[in-house]
Order: structure tokens, then C-alpha cells, then sequence
């Protein structure tokens, strides 16, 4: 339904990888956070220092792989070190 919606209004709608680590991620940097439980709401980078709402931060880091997929093709994913 999404898709039909989106083809109608002229839009591409681009699926992420649901296990892409989006909430982990500092959309500042890059750099992914080990591990983080869903009780932390805001968060500090330890890369950077910038402080984070969970779900702001999110929502950049999934529009920033979005437009990377439009960009690049399929199998964008951050290298794990």
C-alpha cells in the first residue's frame, strides 16, 4: 500500500534493512554505539561527545541511508569494526 501511495504521488519509497543499527548510530559521526538497551531515551556519543534523543537521531541516520541507497544502489551498510 505504501509503495502504491508513494507511485501515485510521484514519490520512491527505499526500504532499510530493518536490523541496520539506526538508533546506535551517531548521525554526527558515524560511529555505532556497542550496545544500548530501549529504556535509554538520549544518549552521548563517545566518539564525538554530541548528546542524542534516541528517535531524532534515528530518523536522520535512516533518511542519511535512504538517500545513500538512492545514490549508491542496494547493501549500504556501515562497516563493522
Amino acid at each position: 500500500m505504501l509503495e502504491y501511495k508513494a507511485d501515485w504521488h510521484g514519490r520512491t519509497v527505499i526500504a532499510v534493512d530493518r536490523f541496520y543499527p539506526s538508533s546506535k548510530t551517531c548521525s554526527a559521526c558515524g560511529a555505532i554505539a556497542a550496545k544500548m538497551p530501549l529504556s535509554v531515551r538520549e544518549w552521548q556519543c563517545a566518539s564525538c561527545g554530541t548528546v542524542h534523543d534516541r528517535d531524532v537521531n534515528a530518523a536522520k541516520v535512516l533518511v542519511a541511508a535512504g538517500l545513500a541507497v538512492a545514490a549508491c544502489g542496494d547493501g549500504v551498510r556501515p562497516s563493522r569494526a
